[in-house]
């Protein structure tokens, strides 16, 4: 594996993780264990929320919003309109924030109504995508290209009040976003262009600045995905076609890699009771009937005991 770390003073427009050859840390006597025998889509942005005990999560090209009860057993579905469910977030009521196409709409799933927040975009041909929740209430977003290829989309924050500020553009394919323990770096996937970045966040203003590169797979074209961050400050990433889920250090070191049963795991959260059993959501798409039959844990959801611990999601609205 070669590294490039950067040292105080040092430019930073160079990756801190670069390509990766061979995969040399495989864990043994990790338990893989299929949750829930779902058949998503598209399953994609798990949030374990301490309120409810419950897993949350969407098939985002199936519209519709999910639930686990791992005390139960437990598996709700909640169908919602719109022809893409692309992101979502807790909030401070007993609701949720989804993306829905290019709008956020809050969710009540049980009396099955959603209400305007905020309208991110219009004349793109693009939809939302992944997002997360700062220690302040506010929503960071991004939108992608529904053709996966023209840089069409931006990045957003949507403050509680739902003011929205575009923070990024020129972005294919918006992902991993996440926050460091500390709030002081924020971390961004643009996973069509087979990167990932590490910026300085400021919490108090909710500015991100000096952009580097942080992971970098342009070379290999792998896909860099869905993301969180455990208790050590440490970024796991799923990567969808890569059949994989990487921890990555501080520094932008690799220190595990754990091989999934599926092509296609596309984001990953803590949870449970204790904040350690990593949940994997995972995807049927792009799949022919013969690697569908290969793969029976296409669409399902998984999980892994005891390889980390994670940290409570924030909450829109704060």
């Amino acid at each position: 594996m070669a590294t490039d770390r950067l040292r105080p003073g040092e430019p930073t427009d160079k990756p801190l993780n670069q390509e990766i050859g061979t995969y040399q840390m495989n864990p043994k006597n990790v338990n893989i264990e299929c949750v829930v025998k779902g058949k998503d889509q598209l399953g994609e942005t798990p949030l374990w929320c301490g309120q409810t005990g419950k897993l949350w999560w969407l098939d985002i090209e199936k519209p519709k919003l999910q639930s686990f009860d791992p005390a139960t057993g437990n598996h709700d579905v909640f169908p919602t309109t719109g022809t893409f469910l692309g992101s979502l977030a807790l909030t401070n009521s007993n609701d949720h924030l989804v993306g829905v196409d290019l709008a956020l709409r809050r969710f009540d799933a049980g009396a099955n109504v959603m209400k305007p927040v905020a309208e991110l975009e219009h004349g793109f041909d693009n939809r939302l995508n992944d997002g997360r929740v700062d220690r302040r209430g506010r929503f960071w977003v991004g939108s992608m290209d529904n053709a996966y290829t023209r840089p069409n989309g931006s990045l957003y924050r949507v403050d509680p009040d739902g003011t929205v500020v575009k923070m990024l553009t020129d972005i294919k394919v918006s992902n991993g976003i996440a926050f460091a323990p500390d709030d002081r770096v924020f971390y961004f996937t643009d996973t069509r262009r087979f990167q990932s970045w590490a910026f300085d966040y400021d919490l108090d203003d909710g500015q991100i600045s000096n952009r580097r590169l942080f992971a970098d797979y342009s070379a290999s074209g792998e896909r860099p995905d869905g993301a969180c961050m455990d208790v050590d400050g440490c970024l796991w990433t799923a990567f969808f076609g890569g059949s994989r889920i990487v921890r990555y250090r501080p520094d932008g070191t690799i220190d595990r890699n754990i091989p999934v049963p599926v092509s296609n795991p596309t984001c990953l959260c803590f949870g449970g009771p204790d904040m350690k059993t990593l949940y994997i959501t995972t995807a049927s798409k792009f799949l022919s009937q013969e690697q569908l039959g290969a793969e029976p844990l296409a669409g399902c959801v998984l999980a892994i005991d005891g390889v980390g611990q994670g940290l409570p999601e924030h909450r829109f609205g704060g």
